[in-house]
């Protein structure tokens, strides 16, 4: 009886606390209540090291909102959590999150009444909109030098304009890519923040203990620069992951249309290329992918249609690349690849209609052919790796960033989707020479593709003759063979340019900068036209 009363006593003192809006969390007897509520007093489970305050708060609790408080969570973070539907956090609560120090909150003001100053919300919300949306919502409701964090696949240019306006309300802001899926998100991802300076030395604990860690410990995750520089880089690392992707997916088009191998011959080939230098996360979950079988006994692959979604990331560093002028062909050809999957209907269609070569049965070498095969994948990819650099250094020099591309490699080697073994090598060829213009001079990638080069050359001669699309292999031998060549037939280009348009052309045996007109015709003038972009 007497045990009884106390707890009469306490749960009558919380609710005359919840009058002043203040938390009670821990009653001692494995309950507490949630008196911020403007309803009613929430009986949560709580557990034994639950804070007064939280940590963090997270706004969003869809797949990779769930999981990265998981992992918040498990790294000794305490965490508010908040969702649209409510319902969500509810379930979310008594789910997965039971027992834990995950604090349900069913409003925005109760959740930021939750958290300790310097108050930080996560945004886990859809691009766009949505987060300008929250981000007005939550203005009010917090004080000078709390912090907003938008964690989603934001386009660069939204992050660009928000810090400033936030810091206009006296708060800081952060938009950081986080790449690793829905694995990645519970037991370390790749994160890039970029944002407000002045908001990083605040979360860099949180973000660095969550995040995935090389084989020295280091983290995957730095502060990339300030305004949209930490999802810019995050655009690029998903562009880079589209490139991989049909990468790989066009080395499995060739080994099942024109070798001829079992699924289960693909597995153990994806399987023996994991353990040398192209060991990465693509190459290891496709490994797996082809050997899944479904409860009848069948591959699972060979029953999923083949039409190609895409959020839209891909697309915005190809559209990067056309506005910074920088050739980023594979990448580009990635994304068309999608596009022209998507039209499935009219690829049946064709297939009936238009002629060209199938696919001959292969009777040579078949294991000095798949050596080919994998060198073409290996010189690919760090064609795909270069073009990604590239854009960087275009983007830091037109939005003054100052990237750490040495930082960036490692970030990406553990936790995200890219995810390679040669990264390293990436990071070592920038800690050399911090200047390096192109990775593909780097003595290391240098060696690498003289090796690799005959290899790409072999499967694609093999690709065209037969008639398998491989779209982004090309693309990676034309750049290459492109990059190293010292005279482009752009001299022709400028002639024609300037014999239609005026647009005029510089000269070999004048300096660079001057600029001439031809009257080709004999009956043009002197006046020339101005050159819109370089």
């Amino acid at each position: 009886m007497k045990k009884i009363k106390e707890t009469k006593d306490l749960i009558a003192e919380a609710i005359n606390k919840w009058v002043d809006n203040e938390f009670l969390y821990d009653l001692g007897f494995g309950i507490g209540f949630n008196l911020t509520s403007t309803d009613h007093p929430q009986l949560i489970p709580v557990t034994k090291d639950m804070k007064a305050k939280s940590d963090i708060g997270l706004v969003g609790l869809a797949v990779m909102g769930e999981n990265l408080v998981l992992n918040m969570e498990s790294k000794g973070f305490q965490v508010s959590v908040f969702n649209r539907t409510t319902a969500k956090v509810d379930n979310f609560i008594n789910g997965r999150g039971a027992g834990k120090n995950i604090i349900g909150t069913h409003s925005l003001e109760e959740l930021v009444e939750s958290l300790e100053s310097p108050r930080k919300v996560f945004l886990m919300v859809k691009a766009g909109q949505a987060v300008d949306d929250f981000i007005e919502k939550l203005i009010p409701l917090l004080s000078p030098g709390d912090i907003i964090i938008d964690g989603g696949n934001s386009h660069f240019p939204d992050t660009a304009r928000r810090p400033a306006y936030v810091e206009s309300k006296g708060l800081l802001y952060i938009g950081t890519g986080v790449s690793g899926g829905e694995e990645g998100a519970l037991k370390g991802p790749s994160m890039m923040p970029g944002g407000s300076p002045a908001a990083w030395p605040y979360v860099k604990p949180i973000f660095q203990g969550i995040c995935a860690k090389v084989e020295d410990g280091s983290p995957c995750c730095d502060w990339v620069g300030e305004n949209g520089a930490g999802h810019f880089v995050k655009m690029v690392h998903n562009g880079i992951e589209y490139g991989d992707i049909q990468l790989i997916c066009e080395c499995y088009q060739i080994m099942k249309d024109y070798l001829g191998m079992t699924n289960e011959e693909m597995h153990e080939t994806f399987a023996e290329w994991n353990r040398g230098d192209l060991d990465s996360y693509l190459v290891e979950i496709t490994r797996d992918i082809l050997a899944k079988k479904d409860e009848d006994g069948n591959y699972v692959l060979d029953y999923i249609l083949d039409t190609a979604g895409q959020k839209g990331t891909g697309k915005w560093t190809a559209i990067s690349a056309l506005d910074q002028g920088v050739p980023l062909t594979l990448i580009g050809e990635s994304v068309f690849a999608r596009c022209l999957s998507a039209q499935k209907e009219e690829r049946v269609a064709a297939s009936g209609i238009l002629e060209g070569p199938k696919p001959q049965k292969f009777t040579g070498d078949r294991a000095a052919f798949l050596e080919d095969l994998r060198k073409a994948l290996f010189a690919a990819k760090v064609v795909s790796y270069a073009q990604g650099y590239a854009l960087m250094r275009a983007a830091a020099k037109e939005y003054g960033w100052n990237l750490n591309y040495g930082g960036i490699a490692l970030m990406w080697r553990g936790g995200c989707i890219i995810r390679s073994v040669f990264l390293g090598k990436i990071k070592d060829a920038f800690d050399a020479n911090p200047d390096l213009a192109n990775i593909l001079l780097d003595p290391y990638f240098t060696g690498k593709l003289a090796d690799a080069q005959q290899g790409l050359r072999n499967v694609l001669a093999s690709a065209i003759m037969n008639g398998v699309p491989a779209p982004c292999m090309s693309a990676a031998l034309e750049y290459y063979d492109g990059y190293r060549c010292d005279r482009l037939p752009a001299n022709l280009l400028q002639a024609q340019r300037d014999f239609f348009g005026a647009h005029t052309y510089e000269r070999t045996d004048r300096p660079r900068g001057e600029f001439f007109h031809t009257n080709w015709t004999g009956h043009g003038g002197d006046t020339v036209a101005g050159t819109y972009i370089a």
